[in-house]
């Protein structure tokens, strides 16, 4: 049986800091959406909310208030949040629905405003909550953990600072193509290395922002695409929302270590079984792959997504940074968009993002940074705590 359903729109608000309600720009996202697939708000069954958490407070209660703003119209709602990965956790749940055959139409919509400076967990005292004491024990922000993935980097596999800001570069390039990127400026290796260093090895241009922003997508059932003149809708092939095994070998933010070895090294780490599980269930390989968004939290970042999605071997990425295969034009793009060098981090939105990006490359509608031919796309986006993301687009 196949999970495939179809992408029948997709919708942005530009990403920047609007310093305006986060509602606002989902119903500007989902509205977007809408106009894009030709189905009418007054037909959707069913609102999928990504939450929008402000310092680990979580705010209003994501579906149902996108449903009041859009205009109350008996559409069931559901509310997701997994971190950054809320946005593929909304949408498969928005998947399972229809593919259960209890939904038809699926407005999935994700949007935040966020504060200024890094992204923290409220004052108290928690002390069961990794992600509080990590910032109470070690004072350990998001980019000194970034920091640590760039200097295993350096140590492994030779990394260069010049390499980490060539990520930059070519990120930067894309991105002045896409009128949705909060930074649209094209920027030299010696600018990236001249920035403030936040966390070494890593410079501030190394580093993703903070922003506002949403990212809204109209799924239905690939039945009623057919039905109602969509006859070559892109697909959702594949949603991996899977968590961890141990032993947890490699470890990942928040944690501050990592499980014994007594175990013995697992056969993947967790951002592999990420990928892993979406390959498997679209039944395809890394081979069949024609264009990536991935998770650049920072630009060193980039280049682990690319080997955890297997589109080349370990300690292997910096050789297609290096190649130009990484770039609009190359032999696997990554990140066409520009990726959160270009857009910075709204939680909720920032998968939704990555799947509004992919069905415009599949469907051939990415000006000005159109990777040609591409069929099959991958997304990267993992969230805190245990939370995979990754999805399969396909036409």
């Amino acid at each position: 049986m196949s999970n495939a359903i179809a992408v029948a729109g997709v919708g942005m608000h530009p990403w920047g800091k609007w310093g305006r309600p986060f509602v606002e720009y989902g119903v500007h996202a989902a509205r977007a959406a809408l106009t894009d697939s030709g189905i009418r708000w007054s037909d959707v069954d069913l609102v999928v909310g990504g939450e929008t958490v402000r310092n680990g407070y979580a705010g209003y209660v994501a579906g149902s208030t996108f449903a009041s703003a859009l205009g109350w119209n008996g559409a069931r709602v559901a509310t997701s949040y997994a971190a950054c990965a809320t946005g593929a956790q909304a949408l498969d749940t928005a998947r399972a629905r229809i593919l259960a055959g209890l939904s038809e139409v699926a407005l999935v919509v994700g949007a935040d405003t966020t504060p200024k400076g890094f992204l923290a967990p409220n004052a108290g005292e928690r002390w069961t909550d990794p992600d509080w004491l990590r910032f109470r024990l070690l004072g350990m922000t998001n980019p000194a953990y970034f920091a640590l993935y760039a200097r295993r980097r350096m140590d492994l596999y030779g990394a260069t600072s010049e390499d980490f800001a060539q990520v930059k570069v070519k990120n930067a390039r894309h991105g002045l193509e896409n009128p949705n990127a909060r930074y649209r400026k094209e920027v030299a290796v010696a600018d990236v290395l001249g920035s403030a260093i936040v966390s070494d090895p890593l410079h501030l241009l190394d580093i993703c922002a903070t922003s506002d922003g949403a990212a809204a997508v109209v799924l239905t059932s690939l039945d009623y695409a057919r039905r109602h003149g969509i006859a070559d809708p892109v697909r959702v092939e594949a949603v991996s929302t899977v968590t961890p095994t141990f032993p947890n070998a490699v470890i990942d933010m928040p944690l501050l270590a990592t499980d014994h070895a007594a175990g013995g090294a697992p056969e993947r780490t967790f951002k592999e079984s990420i990928a892993h599980a979406a390959y498997e269930e679209a039944g395809i390989g890394p081979d069949d792959v024609d264009v990536a968004e991935v998770y650049d939290l920072s630009t060193a970042l980039e280049l682990d997504w690319i080997e955890d999605l297997g589109l080349c071997k370990r300690g292997e990425a910096e050789v297609l940074l290096r190649a130009g295969d990484t770039t609009v034009g190359g032999r696997i793009p990554v990140n066409p968009s520009g990726g959160l060098a270009c857009f910075g981090e709204a939680v909720p939105a920032q998968a939704l993002a990555q799947v509004c990006e992919l069905a415009w490359q599949l469907r051939g509608q990415a000006t000005g940074r159109q990777v040609e031919g591409a069929r099959v796309g991958i997304t990267a986006n993992q969230g805190l705590f245990g939370h995979g993301s990754s999805v399969v687009l396909a036409r």
